[in-house]
């Protein structure tokens, strides 16, 4: 038998499509998504509940930047 196991994808902060700390666009990289829609679900949550600031700060501190 052999291992055929797909290594994990990790999740950085984007270099390119960065606006303030790059968590926006990392999640778009991610998820295969434009990151103006991650940016539109961060702005929504934010108005609705107001964690939205709260994660994105946490996630400024916690996720690595992309490796160069």
């Amino acid at each position: 038998m052999t291992d055929d196991t797909v290594p994990y994808k990790k999740l950085y902060r984007s270099r390119n499509n960065r606006i303030i700390a790059g968590v926006c666009g990392g999640l778009a990289d991610f998820f295969h998504v434009d990151p103006t829609w991650i940016r539109l679900l961060f702005i929504l949550f934010f108005f609705l509940g107001g964690c939205a600031l709260l994660v994105y700060i946490i996630m400024w501190i916690i996720v690595p930047n992309e490796p160069a």
